[in-house]
């Protein structure tokens, strides 16, 4: 005959092995939220099947303006970690999306806000923070990514940030971020080769978002589309631009994919110079469907302006 006692007893059992479950969290995949598609890539390389991850951003979407949609917000609200290049590049949208989500463990200072642009050395500091000169960022330029060298270092912070928010996993975090820093390495050195010929070459680019690229391989900018960063061009900011080219020419013209073609178009007609478009990040195209075919792609498609 079964006592009061004992069937009290087994629901409280019961009940505590629920709850002992529900808090165990290597049962189940981390959510992490990049805040751009280059950081979600370099995630799934680091951590697999241990996280379930997306990006806030898409390929072809200027990650300085983004609208804080309701899917947008759940998914940040039920993020375990989010990675995003900070350096204000996502001033704009992300400060209001963390407080709409309500997520405190993934607000700026926590472990589960991870900025990857802290741990890189940046271009483009202003002496001076003065607006009237278009959207300049105070930490320095934002873009990080375009040079691989950063990537490698950004990858060993992630490694063990993953770590710390996950530590029965912390093994196999280490294991991958090894692996990945072997196969990156090698690439790298694959890349610098191709892109030889690229040392020394004047281009013009969109925006001011191609210099770690051209600081990686080499190459210079003799001019901008537009003439402060973040203002479109205007037809008489063009016709300048293509006076200024007869005297100090220029290879190509540069943009990213997520960019209006047409003033690039217009300059490469006049100029009698190549349009070159890189997919900036990954998932622009086709050919750019992870971190090495970014930049497998950017290399070609950059060599390819010569011939």
């Amino acid at each position: 005959m079964t006592s009061l006692f004992d069937t009290s007893f087994k629901t409280l059992l019961a009940g505590g092995v629920l709850a002992m479950a529900a808090a165990l969290p290597a049962q189940a995949a981390l959510n992490v939220l990049a805040c751009e598609p280059e950081w979600a890539a370099l995630t799934q390389e680091l951590a697999g099947d241990k996280v379930n991850v997306s990006s806030a951003t898409n390929a072809l979407q200027d990650p300085h303006r983004v609208e804080a949609r309701p899917g947008l917000i759940a998914r940040t609200r039920n993020a375990d970690l989010l990675v995003c290049t900070g350096l204000d590049l996502e001033a704009g949208w992300l400060p209001l999306l963390v407080q709409q989500s309500g997520n405190a463990k993934i607000a700026k200072g926590q472990p589960g806000f991870f900025e990857a642009g802290s741990f890189v050395p940046r271009l483009d500091v202003p002496a001076k923070l003065d607006r009237a000169e278009g959207d300049v960022h105070a930490y320095g330029n934002p873009h990080v990514h375009l040079n691989p060298h950063n990537i490698a270092l950004i990858s060993a912070q992630l490694a063990k940030r993953l770590a710390a928010i996950d530590p029965a996993n912390a093994a196999f975090y280490g294991q991958r971020q090894a692996d990945f820093a072997s196969r990156w390495s090698q690439a790298m050195r694959k890349w610098e080769t191709q892109a030889a010929p690229l040392r020394g070459v004047a281009i013009v680019e969109h925006h001011r978002n191609m210099e770690y690229l051209m600081g990686w391989l080499g190459m210079r900018q003799v001019g901008t589309l537009e003439p402060k960063p973040g203002v479109e061009p205007s037809a008489a900011q063009l016709g300048q631009l293509l006076s200024q080219l007869q005297q100090q020419p220029a290879r190509f013209v540069l943009r990213a994919a997520y960019q209006d073609e047409r003033a690039s178009n217009w300059l490469s007609q006049r100029a009698r110079i190549p349009a070159v478009v890189i997919p900036f990040t990954v998932g622009a195209d086709k050919e750019s469907g992870d971190l090495f075919a970014l930049f497998d792609t950017t290399v070609r498609r950059l060599t390819g302006a010569l011939k």
